[in-house]
């Protein structure tokens, strides 16, 4: 009763703001208007997640807060309104600054809140939503996408918390995070994961890149570092004549969700905080770390000029070996590590294209604005370049499939009103604030199996875990089956052997090694090999990955994980692998084990 009054409050509160405000379309920017490549791709700040003392790495403290103030995303637009992340107002940026940690060694982080009290977006209190007792102020907690720690410092959606901690989530644990950075080197990033206010939180700018880093194990590959090594945070807006960024208030179904839509989608894509920027190189190779924090594009990325990627690295592992492709689609949260070769162009310039449809994959086709994404200058003349992508990179144990200890069914269904327009999402015909189903003994493995019977494509992503994926498969006699687990939401009581037996979908080579994201097809079962102890050492966790609040699994794109295609995932006591070389600063991680 007591959380209905507060929604009513909520909605009286947002159907006011919506008398009093103009979200008309009509005051969209003209991005036709707006000239492309005319600001300069930004450095993000550099936080670096630990402190020298001696020639020796210790562990660091960071304060980092979260702040409302303006920011400029093209030379042409008024300042937009934004949350941001930063050590303090003045220097806080959209994308937040990139944290730079040490394997082995501790980075803690406190995060504050310092947002207004009212958001500065339209959001929607009749899906699960973190609403504060006081009715005042922007719940926020940070998730470390892909980060391996303890289920206190994972962001849980109900960890919420507002301004100087005035009103708290249910789970809501401590003040200060900590990052143990023991897993393999890789890239990661942190945004906002408060329960029912995701979407509009990154929206807003609550994104940043994180890098753990193994001088040990990569300097040896040579790969391009330093000024030659970019990372690059890719996402899509829209933005009113005022600057301010457009996201639509009314819902698909406004007498069920006044403001929700299943989808977001902006035209101007912004790359580091700029949208359509441009960036002078070198003709040699450069390292790109490209992370899509869009809501709901995907990206099909590709040079206009023919210009290839090599990938070594997928999410936040390495992969074994390189991998060339021409283009590659890139799903909301996935990051590729790539590098681009610039002294093989034949022009001065290079676009960073897309050419994926939206909604993916069978939505409308890619327009001017939104197909290109930045562009490259190329120098006049070749250099001497002492980097290189050797034909090994960093091998991690193949999956041994006998060694999963259960096999699951992960069911992905869409719900729609009497006009067929999307009310909700669940996954295995759930709510997140049911009971865990999914309880999993730490140190082992399982193979679930991903049932998609929606139309769309879900970024599936896992906390703590890490998985391969095995296999994707069409299904046949899609809504037969459909009917079925509709009735028995039970794919082994709807015999899915029997529909589970259409073609294979071939896994692209550099998406086969160890993942935290992957794209599950519409009409498909896709059977993934998920691990939860660390992969460079087949360890257990030095933590107790089985303390409250748990950790949780989601579609990434962002409006279906808020309503709410998200699932409790719970740790039990397992197996405890004891391995020195989890521990050691000069041991290799580039173990062979299983």
């Amino acid at each position: 009763m007591i959380r209905a009054q507060r929604v009513l409050v909520f909605l009286i509160a947002f159907l006011g703001l919506l008398l009093k405000t103009s979200w008309a379309e009509e005051q969209l920017v003209n991005l036709t208007r707006l000239q492309m490549f005319v600001d300069e791709l930004p450095h993000m700040p550099l936080l670096k997640g630990f402190d020298v003392v001696n020639g020796v790495p210790k562990p660091k403290s960071l304060k980092i807060g979260m702040y409302m103030k303006k920011w400029r995303f093209h030379r042409d637009l008024p300042p937009t309104p934004v949350f941001a992340y930063g050590t303090r107002k003045r220097t806080a940026t959209v994308p937040g600054p990139t944290i730079e940690a040490l394997q082995g060694i501790d980075t803690f982080v406190t995060w504050s809140n310092y947002l207004p009290s009212k958001h500065i977006l339209p959001w929607d209190p009749t899906i699960p939503t973190a609403l504060p007792v006081t009715n005042k102020g922007v719940p926020t907690v940070v998730h470390l996408h892909g980060g391996i720690h303890e289920p206190e410092s994972d962001g849980s959606a109900n960890a919420w918390f507002t301004a100087d901690f005035k009103d708290r989530g249910p789970a809501w644990p401590n003040r200060r995070y900590r990052y143990r950075n023991q897993q393999h080197p890789g890239n990661l990033w942190y945004h906002d994961h408060a329960m029912g206010l995701t979407r509009v939180n990154l929206l807003a700018g609550l994104i940043g890149a994180y890098i753990v880093r193994h001088p040990e194990v990569e300097g040896p590959l040579r790969l391009p570092s330093g000024e030659f090594d970019r990372t690059l945070v890719v996402f899509d807006r829209s933005f009113r004549t005022d600057g301010s960024i457009y996201m639509n208030p009314t819902g698909n179904n406004p007498s069920i969700h006044p403001q929700w839509q299943p989808e977001y989608f902006g035209d101007a894509i912004i790359v580091n905080g700029k949208a359509w920027p441009q960036l002078k190189v070198r003709r040699r190779k450069y390292r790109f770390r490209i992370i899509n924090a869009s809501n709901a594009r995907f990206f099909k990325f590709f040079f206009t000029n023919g210009l290839r990627f090599i990938h070594v690295g997928s999410d936040s592992a390495y992969l074994g070996k390189p991998v060339e492709t021409k283009d590659f689609l890139l799903g909301p949260s996935e990051i590729t590590d790539v590098v681009v070769d610039f002294s093989k162009s034949k022009n001065a310039k290079a676009i960073l294209a897309n050419g994926a449809p939206y909604p993916y994959p069978s939505g409308d086709p890619v327009n001017n604005a939104n197909s290109k994404v930045m562009q490259f200058l190329i120098a006049d003349h070749s250099e001497l370049d002492a980097s290189r992508v050797p034909s090994r990179l960093i091998q991690y144990p193949v999956p041994d499939i006998s060694s999963s200890s259960r096999t699951r069914y992960i069911a992905m269904y869409e719900y729609t009103s009497n006009i067929d327009e999307p009310t909700h999402l669940y996954l295995n015909g759930k709510s997140y604030e049911e009971p865990a189903t999914e309880i999993v003994k730490a140190g082992t493995s399982e193979v679930w199996n991903v049932i998609n019977l929606t139309e769309d494509n879900h970024p599936l992503h896992i906390h703590l875990g890490l998985f391969v994926v095995l296999e994707q498969r069409e299904l046949v006699n899609v809504e037969e089956f459909t009917d079925c687990m509709n009735k028995l939401n039970d794919a082994v009581k709807c015999q899915i052997s029997k529909y589970a037996r259409g073609k294979t979908v071939e896994v692209p080579a550099h998406e086969k090694g160890w993942k935290n994201v992957f794209k599950m097809r519409n009409g498909t079962v896709t059977k993934i090999f998920l691990r939860f102890a660390y992969i460079h050492s087949n360890a257990s966790y030095e933590f107790d990955p089985t303390g409250e609040p748990g950790y949780v699994y989601h579609c990434h794109i962002l409006d279906h994980e808020d309503n709410v295609m998200m699932r409790p995932l719970k740790l039990i006591p397992g197996y405890k692998v004891i391995d020195s070389r989890l521990h050691s600063r000069t041991s290799p991680s580039r173990s062979t084990s299983s």
